[in-house]
């Protein structure tokens, strides 16, 4: 290997520099005689060895592979056998400082690098030392010896080079593994707050610009668009877009392949290319990710990303969209079948109000018909009609506020910009006024409901109050409402004639069928405490936990 890269003898550093200052003071010790007589063969080579120690401590030897560490590794091992072979070969109080530089070989490139340095130097050393002692017995088993403990600690080099190895290369998966399952955790984090969040809207607007928002803070993207499909005329309508210059109805021939194709396979597709897969719906886009939206099995449009570069979403991106579109879909469906409901509703609500109508003033006009046809045979048989006259004024204008009242009932509401306090007071002061009611208010300002839920309680309450002024024959009411801007609780309390629960008139009984009905539509629990002569308590409750 030439090339360079990361230093192998790092991990090994504190051991090859406990090995180097143990042998290194174990040649100091047998060099101690040398030093006493003194030996000049002998003194220079143990300082040369200290001093490399020294430096080494200093500037540790490094090997990443690359010719000059290769080169700096033998220059090492050559200066170690050098000096055995200086100071009297096997017999030299160096003899220990070559088993320093055979573990430097194994740590460096493991088992075969180190039993050819040991074989190696063995040899340096043996041959001449067997030609000064003149090839005696005594000189081969001392040789032998030598040569045999620096291949044994060739093998133990390397097998400790092979262990550390296996686990750096195990650290390094579990560390891969670690980030991945981090990103993984990170990414399961912001699917779950999206699972959490878009379905809790039921405004269809609401959650498909929830969905673009969210979906940019998990996906890098420069345009993107959500089509869904016309069911009466299965053509498909660009329901929210962004940078997209599409028109607003589109067949589902004018879609791109990759939309399309990401419909008929009920699969994400993923296009880096769109000079090869696509075009996409904008003219300038390079890339594109398309997921079809599937609700409940069953197809209700596609949700598409587009960006300019080239190759600009992974796989990763695929995944993450794969996760994200399952409750999306589901957030839409619900939000559509929700418009439908309110439309049905409000068909119910044009009921009522006719109904409403036909009670009150509706008896009011044929009172008033009667009376004129009365006045009219008056004054066919010469009868004064002065004073029918000035009664029928005066019931007219009775009639007349009865409507301007009840259509200005029809009309108050809740909005961004009137809370439940102020619109209940509002109303409240109107039914005092008109009916003599005694009612007190005690109402929490300043924290809202979402205005759906907030625009149902109101009318809780409303449809309360207008039974009670119509049936009860009350003197005093109690109006109590708490809001902390996520749960609320309304209680409206009336000393009137009460009734048996579920044995009140046509009026009370559709009054009350169409509050349970709203406190259903947002989740509310309504309760109804009434008995004959003892009042009603009214009760509803809503808990977003």
């Amino acid at each position: 290997m030439l090339g360079g890269g990361t230093d192998r003898l790092v991990p090994f550093r504190p051991v090859i520099l406990a090995v180097r200052w143990a042998t290194t003071i174990a040649s100091v010790a047998l060099a101690a005689q040398a030093f006493l007589e003194p030996d000049l063969t002998v003194v220079p080579w143990v300082a040369a060895v200290v001093a490399n120690t020294v430096i080494r401590t200093v500037n540790p030897l490094e090997y990443n592979g690359s010719t000059r560490g290769l080169l700096n590794l033998l220059i090492e091992i050559g200066l170690h056998v050098l000096a055995l072979t200086a100071t009297g070969f096997w017999n030299s109080p160096l003899v220990f400082s070559l088993v320093n530089a055979v573990i430097l070989a194994g740590f460096a490139r493991g088992f075969g690098f180190a039993l050819r340095i040991g074989a190696a130097s063995a040899v340096a050393v043996s041959l001449p030392g067997l030609d000064l002692a003149g090839w005696t017995t005594e000189a081969f088993t001392e040789a032998g010896q030598w040569s045999t403990v620096l291949l044994l600690v060739g093998v133990i080099a390397g097998y400790a080079r092979r262990i550390s190895g296996e686990a750096t290369r195990q650290h390094s998966i579990a560390l891969n593994r670690l980030n991945r399952l981090a990103d993984a955790n990170a990414l399961l984090f912001n699917l779950h707050r999206i699972a959490q969040t878009l379905p809790a809207s039921l405004d269809q607007n609401e959650v498909l610009e929830s969905t673009i928002t969210r979906l940019r803070g998990l996906i890098r993207f420069d345009a993107a668009c959500i089509l869904t499909i016309d069911e009466s005329d299965g053509s498909w309508v660009v329901a929210r877009r962004q940078a997209m210059s599409i028109g607003q109805l589109m067949d589902y021939s004018e879609l791109p392949d990759p939309a399309r194709a990401a419909v008929e396979n009920r699969d994400v597709e993923l296009c880096p290319d769109l000079s090869v897969d696509g075009p996409g719906f904008n003219t300038g886009s390079q890339s594109g990710v398309y997921a079809p939206l599937l609700a409940r099995g069953a197809l209700i449009g596609v949700l598409c990303i587009e960006g300019r570069d080239l190759g600009q979403f992974k796989d990763r991106d695929r995944q993450v969209m794969q996760s994200f579109v399952e409750p999306v879909a589901l957030a839409i469906d619900n939000a559509r079948w929700f418009a439908r409901l309110r439309t049905v509703g409000a068909d119910e609500e044009r009921t009522r109000i006719a109904r409403d109508l036909h009670d009150r003033i509706g008896q009011s006009l044929a009172y008033l018909g009667f009376e004129l046809d009365r006045i009219v045979r008056q004054d066919e048989q010469e009868l004064p009609i002065g004073e029918s006259l000035h009664n029928l004024r005066r019931d007219l204008r009775s009639v007349t506020g009865e409507v301007r009242d009840t259509l200005y009932d029809l009309r108050t509401d809740v909005g961004n910009d009137k809370d439940f306090a102020a619109t209940i007071e509002e109303f409240a002061g109107r039914v005092a006024e008109r009916s003599e009611l005694l009612i007190e208010l005690d109402c929490d300002e300043g924290a809202r409901l979402p205005i759906l839920q907030e625009r149902e309680m109101w009318r809780i309450a409303q449809e309360a109050l207008i039974n009670i002024e119509r049936h009860a024959n009350a003197q005093e009411v109690s109006v109590t409402w708490r809001c902390n801007g996520a749960d609320a609780a309304l209680e409206i309390v009336d000393d009137g004639i009460g009734f048996p629960v579920g044995k009140a008139g046509r009026q009370d009984s559709y009054g009350i069928l169409g509050m349970r009905e709203r406190a259903s539509s947002i989740g509310a629990t309504l309760e109804l405490i009434s008995s004959p002569g003892e009042g009603t308590k009214v009760r509803c409750f809503l808990a977003q936990g």
